[in-house]
């Protein structure tokens, strides 16, 4: 019996529809998407490309339970926020910003994450969705502060509908 080839999930460094149309063509590509993770306890931002493949510093040898209720007392709080940037007519700017919950409690190695819900973001991130209501205010100005700092000409660009879901 022959083995079917699988078709895996690529990811495309450069414009999948560049000339030809064969296999491909319409892939999204990741190249523009950065995530940003904020710590909540110590109101600090930072990008950790690790994130793409679920091995960022914050969730190295932690084992991810799917109930939030089974993780140890103790947790500590983290959004992890998939940022895409775009270009327009007036230059870059950020198009797609979605927040997940994280919480990782280090010393018992166990945390709380929703696979299904990072996968999801981050597809809605790509596709130019904003999703930040349900963060916290001060979490929201210190993502709102390093998004500026970060590119304050993709900040200016920026959609009001970020703009205004970052207001604390």
């Amino acid at each position: 019996m022959e083995k079917k080839k699988k078709v895996g999930f690529n990811i495309i460094k450069n414009d999948p529809t560049d000339g030809h149309k064969g296999f491909g063509k319409g892939a999204l590509s990741l190249e523009n998407v950065s995530p940003v993770f904020i710590d909540v306890e110590e109101k600090e931002a930072f990008i950790d490309v690790g994130a793409m493949h679920a091995r960022s510093a914050v969730e190295k040898g932690i084992k991810f339970l799917a109930n939030k209720e089974e993780v140890p007392e103790g947790a500590k709080p983290y959004w992890l926020v998939w940022v895409t940037i775009d270009q327009g007519k007036n230059g870059p700017f950020y198009t797609g910003v979605t927040a997940c919950e994280l919480t990782v409690n280090r010393e018992k190695r166990r945390g709380y994450k929703s696979l299904p819900e990072h996968v999801n973001r981050m597809d809605k991130s790509l596709k130019g969705h904003i999703i930040v209501d349900h963060m916290d205010a001060p979490s929201k100005k210190v993502l709102k502060d390093f998004l500026q700092n970060h590119n304050a000409d993709m900040w200016e660009n920026a959609s009001s509908e970020l703009k205004e879901g970052l207001v604390e």
